[in-house]
């Protein structure tokens, strides 16, 4: 078996925990008050996307039934806000943490700007996503299926940082042979898609619900076209087509048909590698250090109540995609997947910072 067939395995056998009650939470009420849900992005990007969706249902499953606001901390591609978090102990259980792919691999890479450790907090929450990249109008005529054609293209990129969740796009632009210089100091990926639509930036790349939520009108008017997507997991860890996006193909098949793009060795695997720990188990709710065991039990449950509506998948699908949400057990089996990755894809992703961007990690 190998290391991703594992991770898939591990991943499959969440979908079952996700379903699984959580205990029975004791009488936490929260009448009255305000729920601070702090997002560690700009509000344009896809993580402001997913707290906003899920914020009022988790208000509605409450007991009491509190307000829940959505803040923002952005900084150093979320690095800011974790660090903040970090230093949160538990008061009244009116704060909650959201977390990307952006936050984990600085964490897995050992990025010394890291105060953060994930065991300290508590999951309540997790859920998957995908990404879609996409070329502005002129270099999406180019585009093929192959990137043949765009490898003597200059590209500029807007990027949070080549040690967060843009290190996947990056190192997939790469693979291909295309010529992309990353602009780095956006402070979500919402600011990635304004410098595209003002024409700073002629590539990008959202996740689903940023894409969803802002980039499929400038597909939809005629001023960017999808490239790929990054796919999803199938049950025997193959990458196939994101649910979300079926008529986008992914990047495995934008490399099969690309000259000199290969999806085996050691860029291939340690791409796959991060794609598996950044994108099916992704966004992360925590509550601080310290939380009794009943108000996580009672946010489980509430979480668990909001994917359990009759309605989650119909409204989901079209502002977060179709993706699992794991709860209770379920979302702290999830944090481990998501915070794992092999010494060996470390060791290439490291290397290939250095060389590539000059960033060094020791």
């Amino acid at each position: 078996m190998t290391k991703f067939n594992f991770a898939r395995r591990a991943i499959m056998g969440l979908i079952v925990a996700a379903g699984v009650a959580a205990p029975a939470a004791a009488e936490v009420d929260f009448t009255g008050k305000t729920v601070e849900w702090v997002i560690p992005f700009s509000e344009t990007g896809g993580s402001a996307k997913w707290a906003n969706f899920f914020g009022p249902l988790l208000s509605e499953a409450l007991p009491g039934q509190p307000t829940v606001v959505v803040k923002f901390m952005p900084g150093a591609g979320s690095t800011k806000g974790a660090n903040w978090f970090q230093k949160q102990k538990y008061e009244d259980g009116t704060l909650l943490f959201g977390t990307s792919g952006s936050t984990q691999f600085p964490y897995l890479l050992g990025d010394p700007r890291v105060r953060y450790e994930y065991s300290d907090w508590e999951p309540v929450m997790a859920s998957g996503t995908g990404g879609v990249a996409y070329l502005n109008a002129e270099d999406g005529a180019k585009f093929d299926g192959s990137a043949n054609a765009l490898k003597d293209t200059d590209f500029i990129y807007g990027s949070q940082g080549a040690t967060r969740l843009d290190l996947v796009p990056l190192l997939a632009w790469k693979m291909l042979g295309m010529n992309v210089e990353p602009v780095f100091g956006i402070k979500g990926r919402g600011d990635g898609r304004l410098m595209f639509e003002r024409g700073e930036a002629n590539i990008d790349y959202q996740t689903s619900s940023g894409y969803l939520g802002g980039s499929t009108a400038l597909v939809e008017d005629g001023k960017a076209v999808p490239m790929m997507t990054w796919g999803a997991l199938d049950d025997y860890g193959n990458i196939v087509r994101d649910p979300t996006f079926p008529d986008i193909p992914t990047f495995k098949e934008v490399c099969e048909a690309t000259d000199g793009c290969e999806t085996s060795g050691d860029a291939w695997e340690a791409w796959k590698a991060f794609f598996v720990a950044g994108f099916p188990v992704q966004k992360l709710a925590f509550l601080p250090a310290g939380t009794p065991q009943d108000v996580i039990n009672t946010y489980a449950k509430a979480f668990q109540d909001v994917v359990a509506r009759a309605d989650f998948g119909e409204i989901s699908s079209k502002r977060v995609g179709k993706y699992t949400v794991f709860t209770g057990v379920g979302a702290q089996e999830a944090l481990g997947t998501a915070t794992r990755v092999s010494d060996s894809a470390k060791s290439y992703v490291t290397k290939w910072l250095q060389e590539s961007y000059g960033v060094s990690l020791n």
